[in-house]
């Protein structure tokens, strides 16, 4: 029998569409979305995922030429191999090393966002670089600057070229650029996301399968499967640094409501993207569970309604809820070379 080789061309490519979902995973513009996660928010119409472009967002992400001293990158502040934060300050560190106000937040499975920041103070992820490039104790450098470095760098000419057409480069490209490298930062492939996917050989201890009875009765309220985040802002009690002060969520909306709110973090990858809160006060895990256990102040302004209620965690249950957290670790993201410095 004689195949007529339109039709073995699109049955190959039906073929591979039906071999990629098998798993359940879903694409979208080339983006994955793992089997059971909800359909993301970033809008991939407006900044096409490309090989390219995934290239030239990585060589961004790791030059510090984009600082105004050239001593700084994004990377300074979101390291691989600590989930895409740092470990060495409480608060993040920036050119001629002044202090910021806040730690840097975790960068992993942003396209599920829809703010940014913890006071939610960019609310779309093509506008997030623009902050830390221009802010005078991070990177202190203008767009301008920026632009202009790159228009003199060829090989970044180059870069743009490929991934936007040909034309000058734009802050809009540049912004995007880095978008295309830092979405596809996607964590979900840890002990947990195995179980849940039922995958063969892999399962629960007993000590880990009650750590997550106790999470999902706890802590689920804010901390929301699959994501392990929310997008919403609420108050955990914490009394704010007497230095720094932080209203918070207020300092964006200027309502007496959003005073001491602030984004509510991820918990993938917890076990490496220490210190912890907004202001990297607890340096290990198990601070962070004492003090939901018993630290929080109930009177606190704008307290979460979740947590008005002491937990009082046995010292079993926070040695069980303490398991549950290391499953959410993802080896196989914090090692990925495709994610790492480019060579």
């Amino acid at each position: 029998m004689k195949w007529n080789p339109i039709i073995l061309f699109f049955g190959g490519i039906i073929t591979l569409l039906l071999l990629s979902l098998r798993s359940g995973d879903v694409f979208i513009n080339d983006f994955q979305v793992p089997k059971g996660w909800p359909e993301p928010f970033y809008s991939f119409h407006s900044n096409p995922l490309t090989k390219d472009g995934f290239e030239l967002g990585r060589k961004l992400f790791y030059d510090p030429s984009l600082s105004v001293d050239s001593t700084v990158s994004c990377a300074s502040c979101h390291l691989q191999y600590t989930a895409f934060t740092h470990v060495d300050h409480a608060v993040s560190h920036g050119i001629n090393g002044r202090k910021g106000t806040r730690n840097a937040p975790a960068l992993v499975n942003l396209a599920w966002n829809k703010h940014f920041h913890w006071d939610g103070g960019v609310n779309h992820l093509d506008a997030q670089g623009l902050n830390p490039i221009e802010h005078p104790t991070e990177m202190g450098n203008s767009l301008k600057e920026v632009i202009r470095r790159l228009e003199s760098d060829p090989a970044y000419k180059n870069g743009f070229n490929r991934t936007f057409g040909e034309g000058p480069i734009t802050s809009s490209n540049l912004l995007k650029a880095l978008s295309q490298f830092t979405i596809q930062l996607v964590s979900a492939n840890s002990k947990y996301d195995q179980v849940m996917r039922k995958e063969e050989g892999v399962a629960f201890s007993e000590q880990e399968r009650r750590g997550l009875h106790i999470f999902r009765k706890h802590c689920s309220t804010c901390h929301q499967e699959p994501l392990f985040n929310a997008n919403f802002f609420a108050s955990n009690g914490l009394t704010p640094d007497s230095l720094l002060n932080d209203l918070g969520r207020f300092q964006v909306t200027l309502l007496p409501k959003d005073k001491y709110l602030f984004k509510v973090p991820t918990l993938r990858n917890i076990a490496y993207s220490y210190p912890y809160m907004h202001d990297g006060r607890f340096q290990k895990l198990k601070d962070v569970i004492n003090y939901y256990s018993s630290g929080i102040n109930s009177n606190a302004k704008n307290l979460h309604q979740s947590l008005k209620k002491p937990k009082k965690f046995s010292e079993i249950e926070k040695k069980d809820l303490l398991a549950f957290l290391l499953t959410l670790t993802d080896q196989a993201f914090l090692r990925n070379k495709d994610f790492s410095f480019p060579r």
